[in-house]
């Protein structure tokens, strides 16, 4: 039975999960007086930040992903450039552990995007987990090769070796025995072949950067024996890494790191960088209340860590949805990429305790901010924000946002904003933010800035209740326990337990909700879905007419995405009652919220920026946050999320002297700015975004300043002026073949595409007017390909777009079914009238394409 995904061996580990109690985080997450806890009530913990205690320069460390990208372009850059990673960790070149992966294929694209150093694992250039171990000799002929091919990149530099992973578990597994003459003899083994190794990578590359051990854990007493001798034989790595992955890691690293860090002195050794280059297991990656308590731990000891890899590559370890479309957790990653300035102190209720509320903060005082995230526990906290600078004023603006956690494959809208108020700083230089309604899979943003006239808009937290299918009337089902702290390994299911084995025809589980007025509402449904097609359930109201819900495959069973739809409700009780139609999911719970339009509204003073605007809070405008002064050469960069593919209106609020500025998407000109004299002005256009992330970046042209306050998107991606081509009614040649398909757009798709250069699909599509343009690609690919460790070896297909004789080549990534169609976009220049696109591969199979859309950037 399809219940619960079997556990495979894994070589890394742990994390934890939230009972959650039923209701969402709503209105009662405000800020002000009414949260405070009554005087009969025990007071609420504290989470305190000293920003009078600076901690160091933010890091941005902890966000580094192991086979976090798969390909040039697989995740998108979209959701790539945002984070500012800071490592990855890869395979060697020509590696055959996975498929994909490869250290060197993917280092152009992680440069453009503004990446760090990328980590090479050496031993993937084997196949087996375990790794297969056919003598020295020959990993010394394959360390040649990947080495002389890394050599002869312009980016050489920008690599670092790792010669062995996890030594005590392949190859030298004596170094975690209890017996010392075992223990001894592997350690011989191990440090005279580390030694060799090392000599060979240098020989080859010199100057190149080496990093190890890389054990599976910090183990005292190999490190104890290792860099004395290291040292003494000249080979100390440049980098030292190790595994962090058992649910004890949130309780026992910093004292691990205390250890190395003696052992580093009691060598006479300087301070090494740290990279714990796998870290957290399943449980952790994708919920953003537990990724919140391992960056800040990483963060707050200055060490780089890269998210293990358990799954798929090419999804950032777990917090991307698709290729340009982010889930709850990549939120937290984007506002942990934001923090600027210095760290500052941070005491949490407890310390080093698993599962239990933690943060990280910063203070920028040149930009005048402060930002603190936080989570990891429910119910309710006072976040004591402490010496708030003089130069922030006597009253700020408090803004606090919340990122929930929406599966491994649900679309994480951008984070919803709970409250912003305007607070008087205490004579201490104090400010106490009270929040209840804490959700422990959600992570928070407070952001403090100074206040100026006027008052920041009220947010609008609509009412949401979350119901556990567990708790639900099931019919011909099972429940199911999932990820506790006991089964690390499992898959993250709110309240710990789904409900599977839904494959009866009487199977159907019944929810009991309450709602407290007439209207519609918004019908989240959390479930997995193996099948490799898409499933189907009927939907009924209080045994009403059914309508159906359709599941699109996930990459397993407990791997979960979102399915939603709207329904009408009466105030009062009713039941929702979800019964089996074709197919077969699990169900986790269902999320029920109140229709309304998500505020999306984005400040500009906490973009990404390039070059030194500055920052003017006169006045606090719609967010609290005040307004971004780009002056000639400066640029920011707004993350804007869109929930389908279609035509959006973006505002900007904005006041421009000197001339026009821009606005940008995928390097061209999407809109422009006109000069407003000084006044201050909403300037609206339609753009089309795609679904997911969308970096719209705006600029002041030649000697304008452009003093910008933020950028506020409305619409439902409507598609009007967008073009539709199927490609069933395209030229096809060679082996291209329609092919039909009931999930398909018109009922067929075109197949067989690529794997021999005349083996083609042709379109003709019309362009209005020259310019950019975006074909949006429905498509569908679940190539994989076998091997023997534990990981889902997901393909990428490439595939040749030509537009009117220009060829690129685009990723794309797999959608877990043959019969599940995904839209990746692709940015185009279009001549006026009509222009031929073709699609191919010369040497492989290009996905099936079901549909092509073509939409001018600029509607």
């Amino acid at each position: 039975m399809p219940a619960t995904a079997p556990t495979p061996p894994g070589r890394r580990g742990p994390g934890r999960l939230r009972a959650l109690s039923g209701a969402a985080l709503t209105a009662a997450a405000l800020l002000g007086s009414a949260l405070v806890a009554p005087a009969a009530q025990a007071a609420n913990p504290q989470l305190t930040v000293d920003l009078g205690q600076t901690t160091g320069a933010v890091m941005h460390g902890a966000n580094g992903a192991l086979y976090g990208l798969s390909d040039d372009g697989v995740p998108g850059a979209s959701v790539v450039a945002p984070l500012h990673m800071t490592s990855i960790a890869q395979k060697a070149p020509d590696g055959a552990q996975h498929p994909n992966g490869d250290a060197l294929t993917v280092e152009p694209f992680f440069a453009r995007t503004g990446g760090g150093d990328d980590y090479v694992y050496m031993q993937d250039v084997y196949a087996s987990w375990p790794y297969e171990n056919p003598g020295l000799s020959d990993y010394l002929a394959k360390v040649d090769t990947m080495v002389a091919k890394v050599a002869a990149s312009p980016d050489a530099n920008r690599f670092v070796w790792v010669p062995f992973n996890e030594p005590d578990g392949n190859w030298y597994t004596g170094l975690g025995s209890s017996d010392s003459t075992t223990y001894a003899g592997a350690l011989g083994s191990f440090e005279s072949d580390w030694k060799t190794v090392y000599h060979e990578i240098r020989a080859k590359l010199p100057g190149a950067r080496i990093a190890g051990p890389n054990e599976t854990h910090m183990d005292r007493r190999l490190l104890g024996d290792f860099y004395p001798w290291a040292k003494a034989n000249g080979v100390l790595p440049d980098v030292t890494t190790w595994h962090e992955l058992s649910p004890g890691s949130l309780r026992d690293f910093e004292s691990n790191l205390a250890a190395y860090r003696a052992i580093e002195t009691g060598a006479g050794i300087g301070r090494l960088p740290v990279n714990i280059d796998e870290y957290g297991d399943r449980r952790d990656l994708s919920v953003p209340g537990q990724m919140v308590q391992w960056i800040s731990m990483f963060e707050r000891n200055k060490v780089h860590a890269d998210q293990a890899y358990w799954d798929i590559a090419g999804n950032l370890d777990d917090n991307v949805a698709q290729t340009n479309i982010p889930n709850g957790d990549w939120w937290l990653l984007r506002w942990y990429a934001g923090l600027t300035g210095q760290t500052v102190r941070v005491t949490p209720p407890q310390s080093d305790v698993i599962d239990t509320l933690q943060g990280l903060a910063s203070l920028d005082t040149g930009r005048k901010q402060a930002q603190v995230l936080l989570g990891g526990a429910a119910g309710s906290a006072d976040t004591v924000i402490r010496h708030i600078p003089p130069s922030f004023g006597t009253r700020v603006n408090v803004t606090v946002e919340r990122t929930g956690w929406s599966g491994y494959e649900g679309a994480g809208a951008a984070p919803a904003v709970l409250s912003r108020s305007t607070r008087a700083v205490a004579a201490d230089g104090s400010v106490t933010v009270p929040l209840t309604g804490l959700d422990a899979l959600s992570a928070y943003r407070i952001t403090v800035n100074p206040a100026g006239t006027g008052s920041p808009a009220a947010a609008s937290v609509p009412w949401s209740r979350t119901y556990e299918a567990e708790n639900a009337t099931i019919t011909d089902g099972t429940v199911y326990t999932q990820a506790t702290v006991s089964n690390p390994n499992g898959y993250t299911t709110s309240g710990t337990q789904d409900v599977g084995s839904l494959d009866k025809p009487t199977s159907k589980v019944a929810f009991s909700v309450t709602v407290p007025s007439t209207g519609t509402y918004d019908l989240d449904v959390f479930y997995g879905n193996q099948s490799g097609s898409p499933s189907t359930q009927t939907l009924t109201v209080d045994g009403g007419t059914a309508t159906t819900l359709t599941y699109a495959p996930t990459l397993n069973w407990t791997y979960r995405s979102i399915a939603s739809t709207p329904v009408a409700l009466t105030a009062g009780t009713h039941t929702l009652t979800l019964a089996k139609a074709t197919g077969e999911v699990t169900l986790d719970k269902i999320d029920l919220t109140a229709s309304h339009t998500p505020e999306s509204v984005y400040p500009a003073t906490y973009a990404d920026i390039t070059g030194s605007p500055g920052y003017s809070y006169s006045a606090s405008g719609t967010t609290g946050a005040g307004a971004l002064v780009l002056t000639p050469g400066s640029q920011a960069a707004i993350d804007a999320y869109a929930p389908k593919d279609g035509y959006y209106t973006v505002h900007g609020d904005y006041s421009s002297t000197g001339g026009s500025s821009t606005l940008a998407m995928d390097g061209a000109t999407a809109a422009t700015l006109p000069s407003t004299g000084g006044s201050l002005t909403d300037r609206s256009a339609r753009l089309y975004l795609h679904a997911g992330n969308n970096r719209i970046t705006a600029a002041p042209a030649g000697s304008t300043t452009l003093t910008l306050r933020d950028l506020r998107v409305d619409g439902s991606g409507d598609t009007s002026g967008a073009t539709t081509y199927e490609a069933e009614n395209g030229t096809l040649a060679g082996t291209a073949v329609v092919t039909s398909d009931t999930w398909a757009s018109g009922g067929r798709y075109v197949g067989y595409i690529g794997n021999g250069s005349g083996n083609t699909l042709t379109l003709k599509v019309t362009a209005p007017a020259a310019g950019r343009y975006v074909l949006n690609v429905r498509y569908a690919n679940d190539q994989v390909s076998g091997s023997g460790n534990y990981n889902t070896n997901v393909v990428s297909r490439a595939t040749t777009v030509t537009v009117d004789g220009t060829a690129r080549t685009v990723m794309f990534r797999n959608t877990y079914g043959w019969s599940a169609y995904w839209d990746l976009p692709v940015p185009v220049d279009l001549a006026a009238g009509t222009n031929t696109v073709s699609f191919g591969n010369a040497d492989a199979y290009a996905p099936n394409i079901d549909r092509v859309t073509v939409a001018p950037v600029s509607g």
